[in-house]
């Protein structure tokens, strides 16, 4: 339990950071707390999408994986960040990728920050 929470902590953080660089992706809240609570769902948002639609893509489109040696993963995880996108404005939160551009800028972000978080904050197995 306690490693699913720091997962999704890690991830709110790394889209957190997204959305203050990237301009395609919004975080639209008012004030400080609503924008913490509303990350934080889209953060567990975007680990079910992970988790539950990026293996069964990934397993439809390994003929791509092979022919670009692995270089569609940017485009998946930019689709999987677009998919949480539309999920969440159907949940009425806050938060928007405007396209497809900002979202592999957005994902490309994401993954960095989040690989540095896990690197800091690491998994006891």
């Amino acid at each position: 339990m306690l490693r699913f929470l720091v997962k999704t902590l890690i991830n709110a953080a790394a889209i957190w950071v997204a959305t203050a660089i990237v301009s395609g992706i919004t975080l639209t809240s008012a004030n400080w707390e609503h924008q913490t609570l509303t990350v934080i769902l889209v953060a567990l948002i975007f680990g079910v999408v992970n988790f539950v639609i990026k293996p069964i893509v990934k397993l439809f489109s390994l003929p791509l994986f092979i022919l670009t040696l692995g270089l569609i993963t940017f485009v998946i995880n930019a689709l999987m960040l677009w998919l949480t996108s539309w999920a969440s404005g159907e949940l009425n939160l806050d938060f928007h990728v405007d396209g497809f551009v900002p979202a592999l800028l957005g994902s490309l972000i994401i993954s960095v920050v989040a690989w540095a978080l896990h690197l800091v904050f690491r998994d006891e197995d």
